[in-house]
């Protein structure tokens, strides 16, 4: 089938990578001129892995391509994605100005039936408001044309883009039109042999189904967050906690890990935008308020246990940094916990030592001229003139550091995990202080013991 897309950022190039793939004919356009140029001599503008290959391999045999020519994009799919950036507004809401103006474009250029498919994540009722731009640039071009707008939202986590579209759990359809339900459902029928993954509604249940799913995913890890910081004033183990509730089938596992806060694109800004809308629609969403609320207050616990442990006095004081994204496997730096604690520690008179195994570039990018940021090659090379060291992203190459080497090169042999990485016990045995969120940060004696025998075990082991 040939398709269009519009927007080559993260949304759009996963898709276009992976409908390219299954043998269609996809056209990304964008209004980036420098982007689609750097697209096509096959520079990737973010990090997802495998997305590089994807692209390129479809790019050279020709089912993929980019293109800032409106006219062309329109002329060539029957399906014509949306999937431009709906960043918030000063009040919370999700800017709509980027979706609409792809919607204006396509009216002003169409000449037979297309589909239009709202891929971008969108408060309920965007869908009408794209179809009332098209048919409003339609009369004014006195155009009689047939269209239909469809919710087919993404379900896409960074780090794994590729393996979510491919093999996805679920693929919503929100249509009026059964006609419309069948051709998509065409569409993703390689996606779907298995079993049927497809799940067909009404427009706006599509729309809400998005925006509940990520308000969900942000609701456990911030009810997590809490319940750590409960467990740390009551001399309790979250890691504890979270393997014991975990253990029911109605609760999980998934999105129960305690840490430093989430991040990124999508939590932050759809919890907030749902609950705009829930105020537009007259309802007060307390609970999502409360969850943004205990959020914001978790990103500033790494820097509340660095700050207790030097009685406040950051001054001249260096910090190593591990990890730089809001989650492992890619380099996005939106609303990142790292941002929070750097930020908060220059703002006391802190330097940083930071690396991360993708983010650096992004780093400079926020930062360009920062007083007080050094970024390092390697997570060794960060701790070196380093005063203590915290973590706020749990990259694998984090999981089994040489210890020995940390308490020998910090000046104190001090660690603040945001990410629970380590065993406390294991830590006091090495000598290490550890501060992590909701365990104990002082182990008893029997305990210290304890972890150096486990630290002798260790040390016969390597």
């Amino acid at each position: 089938m040939n398709l269009t897309i519009f927007g080559s950022g993260y949304v759009g190039l996963v898709t276009g990578a992976c409908m390219a793939e299954m043998g269609n004919h996809v056209v990304c356009v964008d209004i980036d001129a420098d982007k689609i140029e750097r697209l096509k001599r096959g520079q990737v503008p973010i990090y997802e892995p495998g997305l590089d290959d994807y692209l390129e391999r479809n790019a050279e045999a020709g089912r993929l391509e980019f293109t800032t020519d409106v006219q062309k994009g329109v002329d060539h799919g029957l399906f014509q994605f949306i999937a431009v950036g709906t960043p918030p507004d000063e009040d919370g809401s999700a800017d709509l100005k980027h979706v609409l103006a792809v919607a204006k474009s396509i009216g002003e250029h169409m000449n037979e039936y297309r589909i239009i498919v709202d891929k971008s994540t969108v408060p309920v009722g965007t869908a009408d408001k794209v179809r009332e731009a098209i048919r409003a640039t339609l009369n004014e071009r006195s155009a009689a044309l047939e269209f239909d707008v469809v919710s087919n939202p993404e379900f896409l986590k960074e780090g794994a883009a590729i393996d979510d579209f491919m093999k996805p759990d679920r693929i919503i359809v929100g249509t009026d039109n059964p006609r419309t339900t069948e051709l998509l459902r065409a569409l993703y029928e390689p996606f779907n042999r298995s079993h049927d993954r497809m799940i067909a509604m009404d427009v706006r249940s599509a729309e809400l189904t998005k925006y509940a799913a990520n308000a969900m995913l942000a609701t456990k890890i911030s009810f997590m967050n809490e319940v750590a910081n409960i467990a740390e004033r009551c001399g309790a183990d979250i890691e504890k906690v979270r393997i014991g509730i975990g253990s029911d089938p109605r609760i999980g596992y998934h999105f129960i890990y305690p840490g430093a806060g989430y991040g990124g694109s999508c939590f932050p800004k759809d919890v907030r935008a749902l609950g705009r809308s829930a105020a537009d629609w007259g309802y007060e969403a307390r609970l999502l308020d409360a969850v943004e609320d205990v959020n914001e207050r978790q990103k500033r616990r790494l820097f509340e246990k660095i700050s207790e442990f030097y009685a406040g006095d950051l001054g001249g004081k260096t910090i190593a940094l591990w990890g730089l994204s809001f989650k492992p496997k890619t380099d996005d730096m939106r609303e990142a916990s790292s941002r929070a604690l750097m930020e908060a520690l220059w703002e006391a008179g802190a330097a940083v030592r930071a690396y991360d195994p993708e983010a650096m570039d992004e780093t400079r990018r926020i930062y360009p001229d920062q007083t007080g940021l050094e970024l390092c090659e390697s997570a060794h090379a960060a701790i070196e003139g380093a005063d203590a060291l915290a973590i706020v992203t749990e990259w694998q190459e984090f999981r089994s550091p040489d210890f020995q080497l940390i308490k020998k090169t910090l000046t104190d042999p001090v660690i603040f995990d945001g990410r629970n990485l380590y065993d406390p016990e294991l830590m006091s045995g090495f000598g290490i202080r550890y501060f992590a969120i909701g365990r104990s940060n002082d182990a008893p004696e029997e305990k210290q013991a304890y972890g150096r025998r486990k630290t002798d075990r260790v040390s016969l082991s390597s």
